[in-house]
This record gives structure tokens, sequence and C-alpha cells, in this order.
């Protein structure tokens, strides 16, 4: 939006740079010029990389300005005698403000750059777009002002040993927040995955015993993910409860619900949970595959291949009903599932979805039930 000022949050290498040249490649193409402010690279080096992304040539590399510069005041006097479409300032940071004492980054400079930044975009009617770096525990660096004062704040998250990254809008003066981009990096930078639902399950014939695939829902967006467990007799001293993607507590909450109604008891043993393609995810609904594939990880009995599970279990090992049910269904069947385990619903019956054998299982030992068959109760 003109006038807008944007804050593009992530881990280092996560494609942070990358995502804004393709960005200011695509506008530069449409709607005028961009001008590109650097404080964290060299102009030569953002010309290697744009040279890498193939974004040289054509319209895109006579319309796109890169200065390396840091200081706000110089960036601010550029743009308002270029006036471009769109500002790019990577990072804030590194951006200073000459009047102000202190160094880069320190709360007064990232405050007071962001605000005439700010004033830039609404006084000249100039889209700001503003790279910051991520903490430790994953929330953006700098003052929570910072988020309070732009229009738009996004993350791109995803595991930089991965190829898959996500981009969501955590807060959005123009649009949903309840929209999720799902892109794949490659070699000519970061392109769409054409059918985001079905990224995140393994493509492979082999079906082992620990991997059941489970329905979440990304704001409007449903997409089916692998979840993976394995089970191993511990050492000694405390057992360990290893997640990848998954809340550890919750992990430790489900295994006790799975020893004490369920009758998979897994205080003896290791845990490892994961899902697959670099997802973090709290989505309550993955409470029951994840039960699932400790169950049959411990078993070593593969649940079919077909077979997806949606739901959240609570302390007595019931199930509940999660919101969006028919929603993931109708993915699930659109990707080829024939078998669907699901909380009871609290009015009328199962949702009826074509393709698609949906089995209601009041509580987690009927899901087990239903998933690999009954047997005897393992409480080692």
């Amino acid at each position: 939006m003109p006038g807008s000022v944007v804050l593009v949050g992530g881990e280092p290498g996560i494609g942070k740079s990358t995502l804004l040249l393709q960005v200011a490649a695509g506008l530069a193409t449409t709607a005028g010029t961009v001008l590109y402010a650097t404080g964290e690279e060299s102009a030569g080096q953002v010309r290697l990389r744009a040279g890498r992304l193939g974004l040289l040539e054509g319209r895109a590399g006579d319309r796109i300005s890169v200065v390396a510069e840091s200081e706000v005041g110089r960036v601010v006097d550029l743009a308002r005698a270029a006036h471009p479409v769109a500002l790019i300032v990577d990072s804030i940071q590194t951006a200073t403000v000459e009047e102000l004492d202190g160094p880069a980054g320190s709360v007064g400079q990232v405050r007071e750059c962001a605000l005439r930044l700010m004033e830039l975009a609404k006084q000249d009617a100039i889209a700001v777009i503003v790279v910051g770096h991520v903490t430790k525990d994953g929330s953006l660096a700098g003052p929570k002002t910072l988020e309070h004062l732009v229009d738009a704040v996004l993350s791109l998250e995803g595991e930089r040993t991965a190829t898959l990254r996500l981009l969501r809008a955590t807060k959005n003066r123009f649009g949903s927040t309840e929209e999720l981009g799902v892109f794949e990096m490659a070699e000519q930078g970061l392109a769409e995955v054409a059918d985001p639902g079905r990224a995140f399950l393994t493509a492979t014939d082999e079906h082992a015993p620990g991997s059941v695939a489970g329905a979440t829902l990304e704001g409007t967006r449903p997409l089916l993910v692998e979840v993976q467990a394995l089970v191993a007799p511990g050492g000694y001293g405390t057992p360990r409860r290893t997640a990848s993607g998954i809340d550890a507590n919750r992990l430790a909450l489900l295994v006790a619900v799975l020893g004490r109604r369920a009758g998979i008891g897994l205080g003896s043993h290791d845990v490892y949970a994961n899902l697959a393609g670099g997802l973090q995810l709290e989505d309550p609904g993955l409470d029951l595959p994840l039960c699932l594939a400790l169950a049959s990880s411990l078993r070593d009995r593969a649940v079919a291949r077909d077979v997806v599970a949606i739901g959240e279990v609570g302390l007595l090992g019931e199930l509940r009903p999660v919101p969006g049910l028919e929603r993931r269904l109708r993915e699930a069947a659109r990707l080829g599932f024939k078998k669907a385990i699901v909380p009871p619903p609290r009015r009328e019956g199962p949702p009826v979805v074509a393709g698609l054998e949906v089995l209601a299982a009041s509580n987690l030992r009927d899901a087990i039930g239903h998933a690999i068959g009954t047997g005897r109760d393992d409480t080692r």
C-alpha cells in the first residue's frame, strides 16, 4: 500500500534479502522505481545476489537503485529526490540517526529510525519495507513499540537447512492475517509452491511405524503435514523428551495422557517427535496424530498411508473437536486420503466428505484401535 510501513522479520540466512530483492524486481516491473538501501552489504554484494537471481536484465535491472547507506537522514533525502514507489531498508538494526548518540541497534536509534521512515512513508506516499532481525526466542529484536508503529508485520519462517519457507502476517492494517505464503528456496530465489497442501507430506513409498498424517489450518489454508515419532528404550537417568516443530511441554503432557488413559506406557522410553518440512505449529488439532504416531512407534505397527487424524486430546483421554474440521477433511480427500479419524461432533453427525470414510472416536483408546488395531497394552 502506498504510504505504508511493513516490517519483515526472520532468522539470519532464512532468505529475507532474497525475498525483498524479488519483491523489488516485481514492483519495478509493474509499478515504478524502487530504492534499496542496504546497511549490511555493499552495493556490489547486492548486485551479485541480484545477478544470481537473474534480476539484472530487463526493466527490473533499470528501475532498482541500490545505495549502501545506513544513516536514515541521507536515505530519506535520496528517497524524496527520487520518489520511488517503494523504499527497502535492510536492516533497521544497522540504521542510525546522525543527531542521536548510541550505537546502531540500540533502543533509541531503532525507535527514531522507524519514526523518520514512517514520516517519509505518510508524507510522500512511499511504501517503506524494513528488515528486522529476530532474537533467540524468535521475537523481533528492538523495542516492542516498533511493531506498534508499523502497518504490517511479516515473518519469514523455516529451517535454514530445508528448502521450504513460510511467510505469514502477525499484523496487517490493510488486509487479513489469516493467509500463509508457502515458498521453496531454489537457485533462482524463492519460488511459489503450486500445491502447498501436500508440500509437507513425505513422497516415499515406504511407510514406517511412527508416521501419521495430520491436517492443520493455517489461517484459512488447510495443510496436510506428516507427524513423526520415535520411541526407544531409555537408558539410565530421566528419559528424553525431544520435540522439533511441536511444543515440548505439549509432548510431555500427551505422553502422560497416553500412559494413564490409553495403556501406552512411555515412562521409561526416550521419545522424539518431529513435524516434517521444518514446520513450527501450535495447532491442538495435531494432538491426535502425534499420539497415534507415538503408539504406532511403540507397538511397531504402521498406520496406513491413506489415514489422516485430526483432533485435540484432553487430560482425560477424550477427543475434542477443532475449528475448521470440514475444511481440513475436504483437503485430505482432495489429496487422496481415504479414511479420517476425528473426534465425535458436538451436535449433528460426522461431516460427510465425498471419497472419505470418517470414523468418530470418543477417546484415545478408540482412535488407536481405528489406526493400528487393538493389541495388548504395553505399560512397561
